[in-house]
């Protein structure tokens, strides 16, 4: 039954309730509910959240949001991992509506002290609440100044209104017919579920030697743990690596995706399972898992994490194909299926097939995850999860975190909303998103509203830049200017990004017109990279994806999702944008501005929403460009000029901050 007073529409709710919201520890977030009541009695709410022992915290005032909505919300921020609940709770107000009351009727002689005599006694019993305090010396002072005959009527109640007893009764309130909504779900995980930047490497091409009319030789994880630091040094959290078992034999794929591989073709790293093994296994060029467990090492040394490719999917040569031919669907002819992507074809891929033993497929799923979190993995990208049962994922996620709840699944997929939200859902920690290719102010305005709002209690976004799969038109002609772009904004738009090695070079050749893979595809065939002689000759944007990971450590506001907020432009080639959060100095907020054409120079006026930004309208401020080093004092209104190449956007902190590698300003 609905409560003595009504509390509606609790948000965040996922699917009902019957899935936990999210967020990590550390994150604020809103909690809002509709709450109103009969007549015209003042109503109130607050949020309790309550840890994973079941304590209720200290509960938080809610306000209403807009005059005569009866929408209430209130910003809540969980300090621990672990699986919580929050819940609204609506009350009656009998003091709010006692001063309500008074104020009209005392100023007009209307039974004077019958209203303040209840008041008196209102006064009194809200003083037992109040801690044995200043607070509550403060409410029964109020309760003699009512009671008080010699005063004059106007004082009385002016003793109802003073600072102190509104601030004692506004943390300890007399509450009467309080209602609570239901207790809802809230899992709380670790800040690299949300935070993170992500660098993807092929092992075998660190290192690797590919030499005219010679056999190429792969790189291996020893070459590759060369590279690390350099990763390290850009400001990487995660290095990502595509999948590292055995590659099978059969239907091996050649260079840019041919059909006749020759005898020194390394394969794709996808069709995974040979006569070396299969998901438990690591590829022998590439090393022992001796060498693996050493690269992982080396990584934390750094202060990165490893996130491994866990595709679901076996090459024709893998051992489950004699050992669980019930895995895959057969044709009628007794051949297995390979996959398909019309017009795309996968002849040295075999999909499983789940529906005749999901519970073996689940529990050898949880197996091979396990074997590799003995080996230091924590973090998973999965390949194609769409293409698998989601009640598959929720049962292999559940077993995992039930156990393990710093582990981290990122969903690789690229397919409907409906499939990429219900995966969050269900379980996955991080998801790809429609980033790449949204590249117009409203696209982007858009996409990115809806992630930091709608989606964003379910569904956390990693703005990966490029894949190995995907060169987007925007970086296939937009020369260096537009890798600069893409980067600025994924790295200041999401609090997860991440790059494809090759990306600092702008690397932007596909193998045909009007398509999105790269020529050479490194999926295909090895492919090394003289990064030293890039650095050298100034070919690479390294130097800016530096800045833009430290600045993301340096500011909170770069490491939250939900606070983004658009400001108006009068110029369709510039986007506009801030994020705030609060840290151990106060309040953060960074204003970033963008030029999307990375061709011409952009002029426009930027209209700040100042409140949103928490100044008055009228009030102007400094800021300091985070990328120049130069400070502005900016204001409603401002002038902005981004140069392609040279200035393509400013990154504005409001409450300034040492230069990097520098001291504050005086």
């Amino acid at each position: 039954m609905i409560g003595r007073i009504p509390v509606l529409d609790v948000q965040p709710l996922v699917d009902g309730g019957r899935r936990p919201a999210k967020a990590v520890t550390g994150e604020t977030f809103q909690v809002t509910a509709t709450v109103f009541r009969e007549g015209h009695d003042a109503v109130a709410a607050n949020v309790v959240l309550r840890s994973p022992r079941g304590r209720p915290g200290p509960w938080t005032p809610m306000r209403e949001l807009a005059p005569g909505t009866d929408r209430w919300g209130a910003d809540v921020t969980p300090d621990g991992e672990g699986r919580w609940t929050y819940t609204v709770e609506a009350w009656s107000d009998p003091v709010a509506t006692w001063l309500h009351t008074a104020g009209i009727k005392i100023p007009a002689g209307i039974d004077t002290e019958p209203v303040l005599a209840e008041g008196a006694d209102l006064y009194e019993r809200a003083a037992a609440g109040v801690p044995r305090t200043r607070g509550r010396a403060a409410v029964l002072a109020v309760v003699e100044a009512l009671r008080d005959t010699g005063l004059p009527p106007g004082a009385r109640l002016s003793a109802a209104r003073g600072p102190e007893v509104t601030e004692a009764l506004g943390r300890y309130p007399l509450r009467e017919l309080v209602s609570e909504s239901e207790r809802l779900p809230l899992l709380v995980e670790r800040e690299r579920a949300l935070y993170g930047s992500w660098y993807e490497l092929f092992p075998r091409s660190e290192g690797a030697i590919v030499e005219a009319g010679k056999p190429p030789v792969s790189g291996t994880f020893r070459t590759a743990a060369k590279r690390l630091s350099a990763v390290a040094a850009m400001g990487f959290d995660v290095v990502y690596l595509p999948p590292i078992h055995p590659i099978g034999t059969t239907h091996r794929k050649g260079p840019n995706n041919t059909l006749s591989a020759g005898p020194d073709d390394v394969g794709v790293p996808w069709a995974i399972g040979s006569r070396h093994g299969g998901h438990d296994a690591v590829h022998p060029e590439l090393g022992t898992l001796e060498d693996f467990d050493d690269f992982v090492g080396r990584a934390g040394e750094l202060g990165m994490e490893i996130a491994l490719d866990f595709a679901l999917q076996c090459s024709p040569d893998h051992p489950w194909v004699e050992q669980h031919p019930e895995w895959f669907h057969h044709r009628p002819d007794g051949s297995i299926a390979y996959a398909e992507n019309p017009p795309k074809k996968y002849q040295d891929i075999y999909p499983i097939a789940f529906d005749r033993d999901m519970d073996g497929l689940v529990a050898e799923t949880v197996r091979i995850l396990r074997f590799w979190m003995e080996h230091g993995v924590r973090i998973f990208r999965v390949d194609n999860p769409h293409t698998k049962p989601v009640v598959f994922w929720e049962r292999v996620i559940a077993a995992v975190n039930g156990t393990d709840p710093d582990v981290i699944f990122l969903a690789e997929a690229f397919t409907r909303p409906a499939m990429m939200r219900t995966l969050g859902a269900v379980g996955f920690q991080q998801s790809y998103t429609y980033f790449t290719w949204r590249n117009t102010k409203q696209e982007l305005t858009e996409y990115v509203t809806e992630l930091s709002q709608e989606s964003a209690p379910f569904m956390r976004p990693n703005f990966f830049v490029n894949t190995p799969d995907i060169l987007h038109g925007y970086l296939q002609h937009g020369g260096r200017p537009a890798f600069e772009v893409r980067a600025v904004l994924a790295a200041t738009m999401a609090p997860a990004w991440g790059v494809y090695a090759g990306y600092e070079l702008c690397e932007n050749t596909t193998a045909r017109t009007g398509s999105e893979d790269y020529l050479d595809s490194e999926k295909y065939q090895l492919r090394p990279r003289d990064w030293e002689s890039a650095e050298r000759e100034g070919r690479t944007i390294a130097p800016l994806i530096t800045t833009l990971n430290e600045l993301r450590r340096r500011h909170p506001a770069l490491r939250r999702l939900r606070s983004v907020h658009f400001h108006h432009t009068d110029n369709d080639a510039v986007l506009a944008y801030s994020k705030s959060a609060e840290d151990d100095a106060g309040s953060n907020t960074v204003l970033v501005v963008v030029n999307l054409d990375p061709h011409h120079t952009q002029e426009a006026t930027v209209s700040l929403d100042m409140p949103d930004l928490g100044l008055p309208w009228h009030e102007s401020f400094p800021v300091r460009d985070e990328l120049t080093g130069e400070t502005y004092h900016w204001g409603r209104a401002n002038y902005v000029r981004l140069e392609p190449g040279s200035t393509p956007a400013h990154i504005l902190v409001l409450r300034p901050s040492p230069p990097i590698g520098g001291s504050p300003t005086p």
